[in-house]
């Protein structure tokens, strides 16, 4: 769902060139959903090969990620664990968002309605454990480090930030601003298009930063005010937020109590909104799990593997893929031979 806080957050454009020679820590999981929800047949089916398997992700992470390296961006990989019990409810409620709009396609493939049938088939979007542990398998190929986090990517991602070994979180979610990151970078794509929410419609887009401490000092608070305005407009702990209180709205009430959390929950009536204590989700957000012993290690591409993941399982385009390693080998040999020429 993501902290609903796109209004007040001061941001600026970048080029992807800005990037060059930055760590980028993405959120594995929400690439892989808009890989899922955008590469789709023209009717809105998932590609797949000849095995029926699902190949949007692969095709994603296969076209983008070279991309990125090639514009000597170094990406590291965070994916979820154990998932909260507080974001369960917010997991039923995604799953019936998805039986429901899985209800219209399949009406609008009856009435073969092909508009419909796009509009419905990225709201029934899944992202199951053979895709992710697929997509692990790729990115180790072509030498990409992949962390496990203890519980939620983006809070182990933005831990990584924090911990001043990466420059950002790739993501567009400002969730991580919540747990921390000092910064983040939307838009992460070569291709500068992204696909419109539940449509099969691209808008152009370009990369932009968004800086933490910027962002706190124009808002005039701090980080334990920003989890507190974020549980406010609602985070996916507590769905929703409190009925009738906006971004603006919520800003100002954590401005006049300043860090009086519990005078301002019982002034918005959080419990009546909410079966448990304010506490118990700000403790969450705040001390979400998270590891520092990781490994940022980034590797050669490993060619044999990365041909045996698209080609012989998945009938990817041999040629499409010897294009793709050629293009990282060229540019590999580039960046030695501009370190060489130092020397001379």
């Amino acid at each position: 769902m993501g902290v609903a806080i796109n209004e007040l957050i001061v941001k600026r454009e970048i080029s992807i060139d800005e990037l060059s020679g930055k760590i980028m820590v993405v959120d594995g999981p929400l690439w892989m959903y808009q890989f899922l929800s955008s590469i789709r047949q023209p009717d809105g089916s998932l590609l797949s090969d000849s095995k029926g398997n699902v190949t949007s992700h692969l095709i994603g992470l296969s076209s983008r990620v070279p991309k990125l390296m090639e514009k000597n961006i170094k990406l590291a990989f965070c994916f979820d664990g154990k998932v909260p019990d507080l974001k369960k409810q917010e997991r039923e409620r995604r799953k019936e968002v998805k039986i429901a709009a899985e209800r219209r396609y399949e009406e609008a493939v009856k009435k073969k309605d092909i508009e419909d049938m796009k509009k419905y088939a990225a709201r029934t979007t899944r992202l199951t454990k053979e895709m992710i542990d697929e997509a692990k398998r790729l990115l180790e190929a072509l030498g990409i480090p992949v962390i496990d986090a203890p519980s939620e990517a983006e809070a182990q991602a933005s831990n990584i930030v924090k911990n001043k070994d990466a420059f950002a979180v790739a993501t567009s979610d400002a969730d991580v601003l919540m747990f921390g990151a000092t910064r983040l970078v939307r838009n992460l794509n070569i291709a500068g298009k992204r696909k419109k929410t539940n449509k099969l419609v691209y808008e152009t887009v370009k990369p932009e930063i968004v800086d933490l401490a910027e962002n706190l000092n124009t808002w005039g608070i701090d980080n334990e005010q920003l989890i507190v305005l974020s549980m406010l407009v609602g985070t996916d702990y507590n769905i929703g937020g409190i009925k009738g209180i906006g971004p603006k709205n919520a800003l100002k009430l954590v401005k006049k109590y300043d860090s009086k959390f519990d005078e301002l929950f019982r002034e918005v009536k959080w419990d009546e909104n909410f079966s448990y204590p304010w506490t118990e989700v700000f403790g969450l957000i705040k001390d979400i799990p998270v590891i520092d012993d990781y490994k940022l290690e980034w590797k050669d591409v490993d060619k044999e593997k990365l041909f045996k993941i698209l080609v012989d399982e998945h009938n990817f385009s041999e040629e499409r893929v010897n294009h793709t390693m050629d293009k990282l080998v060229e540019k590999k040999e580039e960046k030695k031979q501009t370190g060489l020429s130092q020397f001379f």
